[in-house]
């Protein structure tokens, strides 16, 4: 997760600087024709400013990181833009990142907004992919409206297929898109990554669709997951269902779809570069002029993110080491998130609250125990950040993998800096460096932030380096190139669908059937 430019924390005086992140000097090999990128959100988001369309880049990791590949590979992006209503009423194509690459836009409505990603995504899918099924609120009406968003999804890419395109689904929003594109379009190569976790079979379950998710993944020819654990989750979960599992795949009628672990990885050269700037670098020393050390959070608020048990474990640290008292501080970017929800607003209310309390127990003259910034950061500043760190700290729940522990990592050129990682993020399989801790222990967490501030130079300097040879083994453009050369360049896709009969994988006829006209007789109950 990358937080986007916007409003920063009242009475914050970070500056914005411009950005001086250069390209990567290897750029992955050319896939052999065109790549279909299909995700929730496109590179670029739109905002109405005085009633002017205006476009943005997106926040997020994933966006972050596939606009990277974009620089390098022929791209056609499909995704919404972030208007609804009126003003999105129509497909059409935004300039897109890379020289002549494209973003296509595809529109949502106000009501399918609410009842695709504010309520079916947010609030069934997200939740449960977490654990977290006492913040599921299920609609059967919502599984509707993202069935049909999904679809519309699957037929506008089918309209710009080319022979010899790829396409590469992305993420629990469009778990349908690749069975829709393989009915339609049985010998298109199609790549699903999930970048949530999967969780336990008897987690998933939970989900009243659970077994049509399933069969919308496995119309991918390659599914990735970030951990081993995630894909020995899922190959559970469609045993579980009656699909036959052969080692690291799943046999679908007469095909094969490969179940590979993928973690992603972030652009290490491009963070390092920018870590080296002279503007970065005097924002650095402005937030270090108190000389006090730094612990830093930077997470979306959000309840899978343990921003609270993070508090506190640092009111419990100046509890049981009144030593460090002024001398220490936590500074916490929390990046606003889904404030429409109820349970996001509580979160916030709650979180606001521990910073009060642990500020007015333990403030004094010239220290602030917790600097709380409520909104996000530009590149250059979160970089800034990064770097005048003494410890970075992620308390995930649960997290598919954990981005920001890895651009941590790729900043910290000087070889120093401690990163305390949750053991529920998934990014802890590969960091084994890191201080791996149980974010629900407040004690275990305390200490851990204790060993942190107190560990020798020579230990942090070691673990820095474990760190980063972790992440420059495996670059964001390592991870998409190693995935899309499993997935061979589509042929002929104007082949009569005859002559593809059982390529599919999913017989039209039989109990698997899930084309818009079996679900419309589902969802009639007959």
């Amino acid at each position: 997760m990358t937080p986007g430019t916007g409003d920063r924390a009242a009475g914050t005086s970070m500056t914005s600087r411009r950005s001086v992140i250069a390209q990567p000097d290897r750029p992955p090999p050319l896939p052999g024709g065109r790549v279909l990128i299909v995700s929730n959100r496109l590179p670029v988001t739109a905002r109405v400013e005085r009633g002017v369309i205006r476009t943005y880049q997106s926040a997020g990791g994933l966006a972050a990181g596939l606009r990277q590949l974009a620089l390098h590979w022929p791209v056609v992006w499909f995704g919404w833009q972030g208007l609804a209503g009126e003003l999105d009423t129509e497909t059409g194509e935004i300039p897109g990142p890379g020289e002549g690459n494209r973003t296509i836009s595809i529109p949502l409505t106000q009501q399918e907004v609410c009842g695709f990603y504010r309520r079916y995504c947010n609030s069934v899918l997200w939740p449960i992919l977490h654990r977290r099924m006492d913040e599921a609120h299920h609609d059967p009406e919502d599984w509707q409206t993202y069935c049909a968003v999904n679809e519309r999804y699957a037929e506008t890419v089918l309209r710009h297929l080319q022979p010899g395109d790829r396409v590469w689904v992305h993420d629990y929003h469009l778990f349908l898109v690749p069975r829709f594109l393989r009915e339609r379009r049985p010998t298109v190569p199609v790549a699903f990554f999930l970048h949530t976790p999967f969780p336990e079979p008897e987690v998933f379950r939970e989900i009243p669709e659970s077994r049509e998710l399933l069969e919308g993944m496995l119309g991918a020819d390659v599914l990735g997951f970030h951990t081993e654990a995630y894909r020995e989750n899922f190959l559970r979960a469609v045993r579980a269902q009656g699909w036959t599992v052969e080692g690291s795949s799943v046999r679908v009628g007469r095909r094969h779809a490969c179940v590979r672990v993928h973690p992603m990885g972030v652009d290490a050269e491009s963070f390092a570069r920018l870590a080296a700037d002279p503007e970065v670098l005097a924002v650095v020393d402005w937030i270090r002029a108190n000389g006090g050390a730094i612990l830093l959070g930077v997470d979306r608020l959000d309840y899978i993110k343990g921003i609270p048990e993070r508090l506190l474990a640092f009111e419990r640290l100046l509890q049981e080491h009144p030593e460090l008292r002024g001398r220490v501080s936590l500074l916490q970017v929390a990046v606003p998130s889904r404030e429409e929800l109820g349970a996001y607003r509580r979160l916030r209310e709650y979180v606001e609250g521990l910073v009060l309390r642990i500020n007015y127990t333990y403030a004094r003259a010239g220290w602030t125990p917790v600097d709380y910034l409520h909104g996000s950061v530009d590149l250059n500043t979160l970089v800034a950040l990064y770097r005048a760190a003494d410890v970075m700290v992620i308390t995930s729940l649960r997290d598919g993998l954990n981005l920001v522990a890895k651009e941590f990592i790729a900043t910290r050129t000087d070889g120093d800096g401690v990163l305390i990682l949750s053991e529920f993020a998934g990014a802890a399989a590969e960091l084994e460096a890191a201080l791996r801790v149980d974010p629900n222990d407040v004690d275990e967490l305390a200490r851990a932030y204790y060993r942190a501030l107190t560990m020798p130079e020579a230990e942090r300097r070691r673990r820095m380096r474990e760190l980063r040879r972790a992440i420059e083994a495996n670059s964001v453009l390592d991870w998409a190139a190693d995935f899309m050369e499993r997935l061979p360049a589509a042929g002929d896709l104007a082949l009569p669908e005859a002559a593809v009969a059982g390529v599919a994988g999913f017989d039209a006829a039989g109990p698997e059937a899930f084309g818009p006209e079996t679900r419309k007789a589902r969802q009639a109950g007959t």
